[in-house]
């Protein structure tokens, strides 16, 4: 009996990576530039999770008889004005840049799943009260609301990550709320009420499940604005400080003074930048084309 229990999961095992490897190539084939972000992001991941590893120096140490020297040699991106070395610092970057979209994107996206759950489905007075906020919130950039909450809140690490998450919440809770109002009088939620469930327990077992296929469009569009909001950040010094390694932060110290004569500090952080961005982009509109029913073919 036990074999040929043990014979039922290794099929069921192989069951679930045969589908999973042809789901992977469906996508590939349907959406090969949606296959190239996720490729691209998925590196960014990998060189952020092994920075320590995939590093050649140390980021942080200094060598002056190596400053601004060319790409090449042992440093393959060359070297800013202290010796450090360009690439590792560009890799520990990815660590940094990623915590901060990711951190910022998911606390962003918790606040305005439940502001925006409450709003569509208490309504009332609560609804317009809230509604009039995001509406403030609404009218200035997310570059400009960032500023000023980080101007208000200081350098560092955990002020950057919510500096840049409040100006995400307004965008969030207006697509849970919309949502949330066409699903509460959907015939399973009336059956759910009937059944005698808490209005709580409706809201969350059976409205909230039905919002996360664009709550993932969303939030995959919305990490590549904070990474680019990051960098904007750091480049006015109001985000990550030294000695940490910020692709903004790296632009800021050489783009004024080095761009002649040393342009590679310029070059790489802003390709890392840009790539991060577009392989985002990229991704978040293969997301949104294959989860939601009216964007397909």
């Amino acid at each position: 009996m036990s074999s040929i229990n043990h014979e039922a999961e290794l099929a069921k095992a192989g069951a679930n990576v045969d589908g999973w490897w042809s789901s992977t190539l469906f996508f590939c084939r349907r959406y090969p530039l949606g296959a190239a972000g996720a490729v691209i992001v998925f590196g960014f991941i990998f060189f952020a999770i092994f920075a320590n590893l995939v590093a050649l120096h140390d980021p942080l140490q200094t060598n002056a008889s190596m400053a601004l020297a060319s790409p090449g040699g042992q440093m393959w991106m060359g070297a800013d004005a202290m010796g450090r070395d360009v690439y590792s610092r560009i890799v520990h970057g990815a660590r940094i840049s990623l915590a901060v979209g990711i951190g910022s994107t998911v606390l962003g996206c918790l606040l305005g799943v439940i502001i925006g759950l409450m709003s569509g489905y208490l309504l009332g007075w609560f609804d317009l009260i809230v509604q009039r906020i995001i509406d403030i919130m609404q009218a200035l950039p997310l570059l400009v609301m960032a500023l000023v909450m980080a101007a208000s809140l200081g350098p560092s690490l955990e002020n950057t990550i919510i500096a840049i998450s409040i100006p995400l919440v307004p965008q969030v809770a207006r697509v849970i709320r919309s949502n949330t109002l066409s699903l509460r009088e959907m015939p399973f939620v009336e059956a759910a009420r009937a059944a005698g469930m808490s209005e709580v327990r409706v809201a969350v077992r059976h409205v909230l499940p039905n919002t996360m296929a664009p709550l993932i469009v969303l939030a995959t569009a919305q990490l590549g604005s904070a990474i680019l909001t990051e960098a904007s950040l750091s480049f006015l010094g109001l985000g990550i400080p030294e000695p940490h390694p910020s692709w903004g932060r790296m632009l800021s110290e050489s783009a004024a003074e080095y761009v002649r004569t040393a342009p590679w500090l310029v070059i790489f952080p802003g390709i890392a930048i840009s790539l991060a961005v577009f392989g985002t982009n990229l991704l978040g509109d293969a997301l949104r084309d294959l989860l939601d029913p009216r964007q397909r073919g």
